[in-house]
């Protein structure tokens, strides 16, 4: 669409609630930008564009007289790493737009008052930033507690979280929305419509903000006025607390699990571990030496000082779990199937994938990333063996092809500019 929704015909009366139609466009743009599937009404990004201008006004004209209800939430089943399924909720595109008109108008407002220590989905902070902090923080400190909320988003409980919105909202509009949204029913994939009296879906455009404030209460706070020398990194759900002795993370256990359960959370019996961060100078032993963070699996390591001597430092790489995963979903991609195509089509397509696993991935011990790097090159050895036929009948000659071409041209995959020891930026 070539002209600004403002171009839309004028307001003949003042509305209720003061929405701009440039917010309306703004927040379309970002949802446009971030992609995502149809919601309950089967609409996709592009099919909502095909009348792009009424549907937006629609959204602009709704938000400002208070008369925007949301539809149902259509709900997924999607594999958890660490075992089962977690449902997904995708609102329609429609009422992504307008989380994210009310989000962009709250973000600003709440965001000032979170914790430093609190590092998701936030403006200005990153998962490897929390990744970071931790990995100073456990060389400071002998323990973790590896916490675990159990069905976070499912369980928060929408009373408390509708308190804190209330402090802070600015617009009577903003608290009328997040109400509506978080009353919404959701749609199974059976086809009912089940109504939701606590929760907030997960995978609303809102819901990070939303899980932040209520943690920022429930958690962040609690922490900082509590136990103001306990040090923790919190990213979303996803949190980890450093303790000096075993005895105090035993303690900071009991003394968390009773302020979740008091807002009405739970810790996971199971999943919620204390862990202890050997290296050479703890000489002791404990049944947790190791636990995952974002990816990250912290653990003692073989490292090398400045001198060339050898010692074990309790430092995260790329997780087990994570490089797996990246090892699956480049075997997903049949790059054998993909004979029509050429190298540089290959690059266009899966270059900014790999970058953007070995950007993040690759921050610590990047050494653990050679089995990726391996399966990356299996594949394209692969590929090459069917694409030519010269190659089809000889690995060795089609592997040596690879590596040439990676020489050659090593700015085409990300993983050949590390090989080559340059930078991981590549193309694509």
């Amino acid at each position: 669409m070539s002209q600004p929704v403002d171009g839309m015909s004028p307001m003949k009366k003042a509305k209720p609630f003061c929405i701009s139609k440039k917010e309306v466009w703004k927040a379309y743009q970002r949802v446009k930008a971030n992609k995502g599937a149809a919601g309950t009404d089967g609409q996709t990004i592009e099919g909502f564009e095909r009348r792009l201008k009424r549907n937006l006004y629609k959204i602009w004209n709704r938000m400002s007289t208070g008369s925007y209800f949301p539809p149902p939430v259509r709900t997924v089943k999607i594999p958890k790493k660490s075992g089962g399924e977690r449902s997904l909720g995708i609102p329609t595109v429609a009422d992504r737009i307008a989380q994210q008109v009310v989000k962009a108008r709250l973000e600003p407002e709440v965001d000032p008052h979170f914790h430093p220590d609190s590092y998701g989905y936030r403006p200005a902070k990153s998962a490897l930033d929390a990744v970071g902090q931790a990995r100073q923080r456990c060389w400071r400190n002998d323990w973790v507690l590896d916490l675990d909320i159990r069905a976070f988003f499912d369980n928060l409980d929408q009373n408390l979280l509708m308190r804190a919105v209330k402090k802070h909202a600015s617009q009577r509009w903003m608290v009328l929305y997040i109400e509506r949204w978080l009353k919404a029913p959701v749609k199974g994939e059976n086809g009912d419509l089940i109504p939701r009296q606590k929760g907030t879906p997960q995978g609303g455009v809102i819901s990070p903000l939303l899980a932040n404030l209520f943690l920022h209460y429930a958690f962040d706070r609690w922490m900082k006025v509590n136990f103001p020398q306990v040090p923790f990194e919190r990213y979303a759900d996803d949190a980890i607390v450093h303790c000096r002795t075993e005895r105090q993370a035993q303690d900071m256990r009991k003394a968390i699990a009773k302020r979740l359960l008091d807002c009405g959370l739970e810790l996971h019996p199971e999943k919620t571990r204390i862990i202890y961060c050997k290296d050479d100078l703890r000489k002791g032993r404990h049944t947790d030496e190791k636990f995952d963070f974002l990816g990250y699996e912290f653990r003692p390591r073989r490292s090398i000082n400045r001198k060339g001597k050898v010692f074990i430092n309790f430092s995260p790489a790329v997780s087990t779990k994570a490089a797996k995963s990246m090892r699956t979903e480049i075997r997903n991609w049949r790059l054998r199937q993909r004979s029509h195509r050429t190298l540089e089509d290959l690059s266009r397509l899966y270059n900014p994938i790999i970058r953007g696993w070995f950007q993040y991935y690759g921050r610590y011990y990047r050494t653990t990333l050679y089995s990726v790097i391996r399966q990356l090159d299996q594949e394209l050895v692969k590929w090459a063996s069917q694409k030519y036929k010269k190659l089809r009948e000889h690995v060795r000659r089609a592997r040596q092809w690879v590596a040439a071409i990676s020489r050659r041209s090593s700015f085409l995959f990300a993983h050949w500019a590390i090989k080559r020891g340059g930078s991981m930026m590549g193309a694509g």
